[in-house]
């Protein structure tokens, strides 16, 4: 996704003391912040002049006490070059006038907030860590189950929609509906839908149905985490289907980021919903350390060795 200033003005309403609107379509990207010490210094090599600027209580002093009008035309113009997106001087301090009058005729946008400098920095990075998050688009569904955001995926015709409807009606809350878009932030995985159809649902037969009004505001989420695939097939009688859990665990790769992947079949008559409850509690166990098909396993074979000692077998 492609961010732009505006997209922080209109997220932290901070007032612009340089700039216009123009200014604000300059176009950021990387989610990193720079404090200008080295600049300030008079030390321009190997800046990375993409970054968001900020300038804080130990730069605004330094400004302020240790640099003249040469020094500071000299740092400003290097500061507010074309690559550089915006400059924020924080902890209510004013924006040097140098600086102001440098970015005013240079149309460069400078901020200025009352928020201190660490506070502007964490949600600064947060805001674009999520914004310029790599994506990737996929054709499935996608609902959070007991707090588990489950990536429900198969062929088409396998009644995807209509097993996720019923499990919103179970009390889960219905993320995305046939379109999944998933972003890599930090080491995890996270899911959304376009904004035009979040909410909404395609039902053969039906249309398209308003789930939100339908069933509440809590039966619908905007994001959730994606930590589970479940992927639905037709049954099939001639396939070895794993019936006990001891099989090597399979897993779904996206962007990087493995996340465990179940396959269910499906049949005429089969409890899909009630099934997918299940399986979701059971990764929840797994996810604690509790794997009921070893310990299944291992009281098997206690039991056997049991029987073996007692002269049973």
């Amino acid at each position: 996704m492609k961010a732009e200033v505006k997209m922080l003005e209109e997220k932290f309403h901070w007032p612009l003391v340089a700039g216009n609107e123009a200014s604000l379509h300059r176009p950021i990207t990387l989610p990193d912040i720079n404090r200008p010490g080295l600049e300030l210094t008079g030390y321009f090599a190997d800046s990375q002049t993409k970054r968001i600027i900020v300038i804080g209580g130990k730069e605004y002093r330094y400004i302020v006490d240790n640099m003249d009008e040469i020094s500071q035309r000299r740092v400003f113009e290097f500061l507010t070059n074309d690559k550089t997106p915006c400059i924020i001087v924080t902890n209510d301090y004013e924006c040097p006038p140098l600086l102001q009058e440098i970015a005013s005729r240079k149309n460069f946008p400078v901020f200025t907030t009352d928020q201190r400098t660490s506070v502007v920095m964490v949600n600064v990075t947060n805001f674009l860590d999520e914004v310029l998050a790599p994506s990737q688009i996929i054709h499935a569904e996608l609902v959070s189950i007991y707090g588990v955001g489950v990536l429900i995926t198969g062929a088409s015709g396998m009644g995807k929609s209509e097993i996720v409807l019923d499990l919103v009606k179970r009390g889960h809350q219905l993320v995305a509906d046939d379109r999944v878009d998933i972003y890599r932030i930090h080491n995890s995985l996270v899911g959304r839908t376009a904004q035009l159809i979040e909410g909404y649902m395609e039902l053969r037969g039906v249309g398209i149905i308003d789930v939100k009004r339908m069933y509440g505001i809590t039966s619908v989420s905007p994001s959730a985490p994606v930590d589970l695939e479940i992927v639905l097939e037709k049954y099939k009688d001639d396939m070895d289907y794993d019936r006990l859990g001891l099989e090597e665990k399979t897993y779904s790769q996206y962007l990087g980021i493995d996340i465990l992947k179940m396959v269910i079949p499906v049949t005429y008559g089969r409890p899909m919903s009630t099934i997918i409850e299940t399986a979701v509690t059971n990764y929840l166990l797994l996810r604690e350390g509790f794997d009921s098909s070893r310990e299944f396993e291992e009281r098997v074979l206690e039991e056997i060795a049991r029987n073996r000692s007692g002269g049973f077998l």
